[in-house]
């Protein structure tokens, strides 16, 4: 089969064809050894004719263990064999406790491949493949095969899995059946079973980040705002004496501001009434009694207008609004525990609209007057029902009991955003993202509790967005670049490589290529991942659906391996199209 090597170039032998005409095409891609004393050359062949084959360098044995690349040639002298079973399986693993079967090999069918679990998800992990290629069935069997593996318990794992739509419910909502101490937990945005759970994040949680991206700011003169805006949300929450006197210096100072403008007294007037309409308190509403001497005004009758066009009780008001104005109340300092909703933050914003500086300053009245309206549709749509206001909950504690189920861990947790759009649904990955990357920063023992954050349709979260300019960084660029040390890994699964952020990318590890065939998407690949090889992008374009080419850390070389499909199946399959139209013969109606 294999004769002498006729002559080898950079990173290819050209060894002479024994079968010529006859050799078998299952040669394609075969390993191969090229041995001499003290060598073990790991070849694979990517071409034959019937005189010759070609068959390029990939690593070296040596000590029984396989080194990745190759420092010196085989010896023209080399014999040249296919590889054997021990080397092979030095190559794909074997199940352990610190492996577990990924798939089996499709050159080598008996064989399975069975990479290290640390080598593939204590990095950042790329799925992708055209859509129909099999990156849901092959998540879902990835998934199901690592809580399959008999030699350990992966009770302590933390998969949290975004799901585009909700198609992972039917494949992992099961997994006890592996083993009674496996629980899956189903996060939704629109429950339909018992078990199935409202998506609430806590307001109180949230910062000014947070909130930036939630009200879709696009400016930097919108953050100090926002910034006043969370502050006086959290002093409010209180509803304490102070706080309350807090509001009224507020409102005083505004009213004062208005008295003592250049306007005329009509338009005065106007202006007074729309704050005390939106920002009003016991001391400061149209019903409010203000005492003179002998007699009580409310605050509405103080500013009626007599004949010579002022206030009939402009003194007395005047008088009234000083008494509430303490600027030491301008000091008072934010709550460590609050809790306030969507809401109350709204009501923040009229008084941080009326603040000193926001009144006669039109383009910051305009920018308010912009989050104010993006509040309000919260508020007013279902969205806002996603955002919980039931106490103040510490981070610890809402991590914590995101990954409880009735009282016992889950390993699983499912979250489904299907019923929200795109917009609103990757500002809420993103908010959850950070609550993980915060909670495992603030850990005592590094990286000890790690979370595998898996995105599908990973195009509509991870993009090229104003993040950093508007906020100085972008979430998932800072786990892709920090996130392994702390133990905060994600698993990005696209079907548009192209659309994703090319710093993430850069950081990826591992990668699962299913079929691609777009030329944007396959070129991308080839510029983002200087190592890999031009015969791995050929491999993946012919590859049939479940089969995928896997290279990366984890993978001691490139490997084309087939998944299983997954038991049970996700609901990613396609509409059977002819099964809805046929109509049985019986149902059909006789012609006219």
């Amino acid at each position: 089969m294999f004769g002498k090597i006729k002559y080898i170039g950079e990173s290819i032998a050209h060894v002479e064809n024994l079968g010529g005409e006859t050799a078998s095409t299952d040669l394609m891609n075969v390993n191969v050894i090229f041995e001499a004393p003290d060598q073990r050359i790991l070849g694979e062949v990517t071409e034959f004719n019937k005189e010759e084959m070609k068959i390029r360098f990939l690593g070296e044995y040596i000590n029984d263990h396989y080194v990745n690349g190759v420092i010196r040639k085989p010896l023209l002298s080399s014999k040249v064999r296919i590889i054997n079973s021990a080397e092979l399986m030095e190559l794909v693993g074997i199940e352990s406790a610190s492996s577990f079967v990924l798939g089996k090999s499709a050159i080598y069918k008996e064989f399975k491949v069975c990479p290290s679990i640390n080598a593939l998800l204590s990095n950042h992990l790329g799925i992708f493949g055209n859509t129909g290629s099999g990156k849901s069935c092959g998540v879902a069997r990835i998934v199901q095969n690592l809580f399959s593996n008999p030699h350990m318990l992966a009770y302590n794992a933390n998969i949290f899995v975004f799901d585009a739509y909700g198609e992972y419910k039917n494949a992992f909502g099961s997994i006890n059946k592996i083993n009674p101490n496996y629980n899956y937990k189903f996060i939704t945005t629109n429950p339909t079973d018992s078990d199935d759970y409202l998506l609430q994040i806590p307001v109180n949680l949230l910062n000014l980040d947070d909130f930036a991206l939630l009200l879709q700011a696009t400016n930097h003169s919108q953050l100090p705002i926002l910034e006043r805006t969370l502050r006086l949300a959290k002093i409010f929450s209180q509803d304490t004496p102070e706080s309350i006197k807090f509001k009224n210096h507020l409102i005083a100072k505004a009213l004062l501001a208005i008295l003592f403008s250049n306007q005329t007294t009509a338009r005065k007037k106007n202006e007074v009434f729309q704050i005390i309409e939106v920002c009003h308190t016991n001391e400061f509403n149209f019903d409010s009694t203000i005492a003179g001497l002998g007699y009580t005004r409310t605050f509405s009758e103080c500013f009626e207008i007599d004949s010579n066009g002022y206030f009939g009780e402009s003194v007395l008001i005047t008088e009234y609004i000083l008494k509430h104005i303490e600027d030491t109340y301008e000091e008072m300092k934010e709550p460590t525990e609050y809790n306030y909703s969507i809401a109350d933050f709204t009501r923040a914003l009229e008084f941080t609209m009326i603040s000193e500086g926001f009144q006669n300053n039109s383009n910051l009245y305009n920018d308010a007057i912009i989050l104010k309206v993006r509040l309000n549709t919260i508020l007013n749509t279902k969205v806002g029902k996603y955002f919980a206001s039931n106490g103040y909950v510490p981070l610890e504690r809402f991590v914590s009991n995101l990954v409880v189920k009735n009282n016992h861990k889950a390993q699983i947790i499912n979250i489904n955003l299907e019923d929200i759009d795109d917009t609103y649904a990757k500002v809420m990955v993103k908010i959850m993202s950070r609550f993980f990357f915060e909670f495992s920063k603030n850990l005592k023992q590094r990286a000890s509790i790690p979370f595998h954050i898996f995105l599908e349709e990973a195009h509509r979260y991870i993009q090229h967005d104003n993040d950093t300019y508007l906020l100085g960084y972008n979430i998932f660029e800072r786990i892709a670049k920090e996130g392994r040390k702390y133990g905060v890994l994600l698993g990005i699964i696209s079907q548009r490589p192209v659309e994703i952020s090319d710093t993430v990318i850069s950081q990826v590890s591992n990668f699962l290529i299913f079929k691609m065939t777009h030329p944007k998407d396959i070129k991308y690949i080839e510029e983002m991942l200087p190592n890999i090889s031009s015969d791995v992008i050929e491999k993946q374009k012919t590859l049939q659906p479940g089969s995928c080419v896997g290279f990366g850390g984890a993978f001691k070389i490139p490997m084309i391996m087939r998944l299983e499909l997954p038991n049970p199946l996700p609901y990613s399959s396609n509409c059977d199209v002819a099964k809805i139209w046929n109509v049985a013969k019986k149902e059909e109606k006789p012609q006219q």
